[in-house]
């Protein structure tokens, strides 16, 4: 297997009984404690984004209606007027 060169130790600490569980995690998945992390921090990340995407979806369909813009047309001729 090809080692990845591009890689960098990260150092946690977490109350012991949580470092437990974490490592009962990983075992009852099979996965090293690297692995479970780094899977773990994707999903959260996957998460935030999703969250994020879905404020700015908000924030864009509570501008479009007060601007009373009801259809994507409506929007898309506001976005693109301008350029």
């Amino acid at each position: 297997m090809k080692m990845n060169k591009k890689r960098a130790a990260v150092t946690i600490s977490m109350p012991k009984d949580m470092a437990e569980e974490y490592d009962k995690l990983a075992k009852r998945l099979a996965k090293n404690r690297s692995v479970l992390f780094r899977e773990m921090f994707l999903a959260y990340k996957k998460e935030c984004l999703g969250r994020e995407f879905r404020e700015l979806q908000k924030y864009g369909v509570d501008l479009a209606q007060k601007r009373g813009l009801f259809t994507e047309s409506e929007v898309e001729k506001l976005v693109f007027e301008g350029r």
